[in-house]
């Protein structure tokens, strides 16, 4: 049999004129006129309806095996069977989760505030720490020149000792 060779023909479509400002018809948009791109919405997969159903006798899982179970197929971290990265590793240190961490401020940096009362919401507005609520320690390095009155989280002993001999007190918060 010969194939039939048919001439394809082109379309003659005539040429449209660019509409001019005054001709062209304003566009609205709005929540009214909005909709979702093509393909963007696919039907539920309804699985487990028999193989009538377009999805097999067993619903698209394929045959038997460890995806096919219902729950989870397998951890985070699977791999395939062997000793997981996870375990091979060698765990050496410790990290402890009750330590404490201080914003360390120095007696220098208490000279620039010019207050009698320095507390953690004070140093906070200063821009001296970053989080009020967090923990505060003085340390010993500059002098102070007045006597202030200081409630921190904790002072180091040289911190201590300049602040009295200059005529301050400390009050220690209980965190």
């Amino acid at each position: 049999m010969k194939k039939r060779v048919i001439p394809k023909l082109k379309k003659i479509v005539p040429k449209k004129k660019k509409p001019t400002a005054a001709q062209e018809p304003e566009i609205k948009i709005g929540l009214f006129n909005l909709v979702a791109p093509r393909g963007s919405h696919q039907k539920k997969k309804l699985l487990g309806r028999g193989p009538s159903s377009g999805h097999g006798k067993t619903s698209t899982r394929g045959s038997k095996g460890q995806t096919s179970r219902s729950g989870r197929d397998f951890y985070l971290g699977f791999e395939g069977g062997q000793t997981p990265l996870i375990r091979r590793i060698p765990k050496r240190g410790f990290i402890n989760r009750f330590k404490k961490v201080y914003q360390i401020l120095n007696l220098e940096d208490l000279n620039r505030i010019k207050a009698d009362k320095i507390d953690p919401e004070l140093l906070k507005e200063k821009g001296l720490i970053k989080h009020k609520d967090g923990l505060v320690k003085i340390l010993g390095d500059g002098n102070i020149k007045n006597p202030i009155f200081i409630r921190v989280h904790a002072v180091s002993k040289s911190a201590a000792e300049k602040i009295k001999t200059a005529g301050g007190k400390i009050e220690i918060i209980n965190a």
